[in-house]
């Protein structure tokens, strides 16, 4: 065989590679910033991937495998790194995929989350959603929220529910339960169900992904628990009608109402490449349930709610858009992406041509060391951002 497990996930972690992909017909593929890159050698074959595979494999998950085309679970490379694996059957062969965990916890700000959001790790009840694509960092922002809760507050049990095990918390000021689906409890509403009567105070549901789950995290929100969870979708208005709909319509009503009390804040978050250096940096939009909001929700106004967290600053709100283009102004990110990520591109891309308006007229009024920039180089504030100043009284 032309590879080896071990070498491979030397390679990912000496490459700081997020994901790799073992497929028969080609060469092992790293992903690193986001690009996929094939190593240089043969191509697999389907004999090397199920060595390859077996290697990390149990049986136990082999014979899931066959039975069910997939299995997901957890593997510690040594003490080098910890994977979350995916094995599963295509075309009849096996295919392995394996995302690094990194093993240290970022804090929040090395994450670059908004300041407002380590206030909701403080709530003594109610249900907080971080959203996005897969791949999005979700599950490293809220193993560093975990942390935090974990290091600074010695009132909370944390019950966490994952699908495989990620990050490993050992017990701080918290005690920490983590359960795993599939090797401790059968799914995750079950394990909700059960979580309710083991003294929670703080409850992780590592991904709510059907009715009964969702059903569940909003009963144990209600009943005084703090409950993190996540969902697949961009926005706060998305995420809250992804919920609704998730229920009969004969119920929405119902869950319409729940939410407007329980809902504490959704986070979403993407990561973008660096247009400045390699890398990817992470940009969020923040929706804190305001009285403003609930009402949105409760009357089933959603497509508003977008307004409120414009005008919400001053309750820790940031929209997307508006972190798209503070992330562009200050270099990291390319017009590009701003373009193609913002929720509403054509206002998007109106602002992005003021911006560079207004810092060409900059640049020909006055040269200087700033490069024609005004505030000591830096770039102008946005237009549209409030009137000027008021003249200086008569004297």
């Amino acid at each position: 065989m032309a590879y080896s497990m071990s070498d491979l996930l030397q390679l990912v972690v000496a490459e700081g590679a997020s994901d790799l992909h073992l497929r028969v017909g080609t060469s092992p593929v790293l992903r690193i910033h986001g690009i996929l890159n094939r190593i240089e050698g043969p191509p697999v074959t389907p004999e090397d991937t199920e060595e390859l595979m077996r290697s990390i494999t149990s049986e136990d998950h082999i014979q899931h495998v066959r039975e069910r085309g997939g299995a997901d679970f957890g593997f510690a490379f040594g003490e080098l790194a910890r994977f979350r694996v995916s094995v599963f059957k295509e075309k009849g062969n096996f295919g392995v995929v394996l995302r690094q965990i990194p093993s240290k916890l970022l804090t929040l700000e090395q994450i670059g989350i908004p300041p407002s959001v380590k206030e909701l790790l403080y709530k003594p009840r109610g249900l907080v959603l971080v959203t996005g694509p897969t791949g999005s960092g979700k599950t490293t922002t809220l193993a560093s929220m975990i942390n935090i809760i974990n290091l600074e507050r010695d009132d909370a049990h944390i019950i966490t529910i994952e699908d495989p095990i990620e990050y490993y918390h050992t017990h701080k000021k918290s005690i920490v339960t983590q359960r795993e689906i599939h090797v401790d409890v059968p799914n995750f509403a079950e394990a909700l169900r059960r979580a309710l009567r083991q003294d929670p105070d703080v409850i992780l549901v590592g991904e709510m992904r059907d009715l009964e789950t969702i059903d569940a995290a909003i009963t144990a929100a209600e009943t005084g628990h703090l409950v993190f969870g996540t969902l697949h979708t961009t926005g706060a208005a998305k995420t809250i009608d992804r919920i609704v709909n998730a229920f009969p319509v004969n119920q929405q009503e119902q869950i319409r109402i729940q939410l407007s009390t329980v809902l504490q804040a959704v986070i979403s978050q993407l990561l973008i490449p660096r247009h400045d250096k390699p890398g990817r940096v992470a940009v969020f939009e923040v929706m804190i349930n305001t009285p403003s909001v609930a009402a949105l929700i409760r009357d089933n106004k959603t497509f508003r709610i977008n307004s409120d967290i414009q005008t919400g600053a001053k309750y820790g709100m940031v929209t997307l858009d508006g972190f798209l283009m503070e992330k562009y102004m200050a270099g990291l990110i390319s017009r590009e992406e701003v373009i193609t990520k913002a929720q509403d591109p054509v206002t998007a891309q109106a602002k992005l041509q003021e911006y560079e308006l207004a810092r060409a007229v900059g640049a020909t009024m006055g040269g200087g060391p700033s490069g024609g920039m005004p505030h000591g180089g830096a770039p102008p504030p946005l237009p549209g951002g409030g009137p000027p100043p008021p003249p200086p009284p008569k004297r």
